[in-house]
């Protein structure tokens, strides 16, 4: 597995680069869409900002579902919590990836706090051991997320620098 995932560090070895493209993140979405629809009816869903907010909105947009957001710290402090949105409602949490679950778990703990009906969780890659509820795809490599590729620098948008070594290191084997 790789060392990081956008900030979040990793412990395994990555075996290789998964660069995902904005036409693959959507069709992981549909595949995530699906698999909660066929085994839970989320009356809300909350992405973790800042990646899982992206994959939680489309995921929502696609079951036709109200959308939250919260917030957590690299540190692990919730800084901006769910609503009352959810009381009394059926959650749906997700997140861009997960590796230990530390993430999902303080987050778990935020939405249990607004007494939700039931919460569930869900993401868009499997990466380690912590097993959310559902995940479109179970994977071993470095991740590069299509909003993750690109940033500002000296006033310019380049190629993340700490990705570009990786990016030579080609697909996964």
């Amino acid at each position: 597995m790789a060392q990081f995932t956008g900030s979040r560090a990793r412990s395994k070895t990555p075996r290789g680069v998964l660069q995902v493209d904005w036409p693959f993140f959507g069709e992981l979405c549909r595949v995530l869409a699906l698999k909660v629809f066929r085994e839970y009816d989320p009356e809300v869903v909350i992405g973790i900002a800042r990646a899982g907010v992206i994959p939680g909105a489309v995921v929502a947009s696609i079951l036709q579902r109200d959308f939250a957001s919260i917030a957590i710290t690299h540190e692990g402090s919730v800084i901006a919590g769910p609503t009352r949105l959810v009381t009394g409602k059926r959650v749906l949490l997700v997140d861009e990836t997960c590796e230990s679950g530390n993430t999902i778990k303080l987050a778990l703990a935020a939405v249990r706090e607004q007494k939700p009906a039931a919460v569930k969780t869900a993401v868009s890659f499997k990466t380690g051991a912590y097993k959310p509820d559902f995940h479109a795809l179970e994977n071993e490599n470095f991740i590069i997320l299509p909003w993750d590729l690109e940033v500002i620098v000296n006033g310019e948008i380049v190629v993340r620098p700490d990705y570009r070594e990786k990016l030579k290191e080609g697909p996964p084997r």
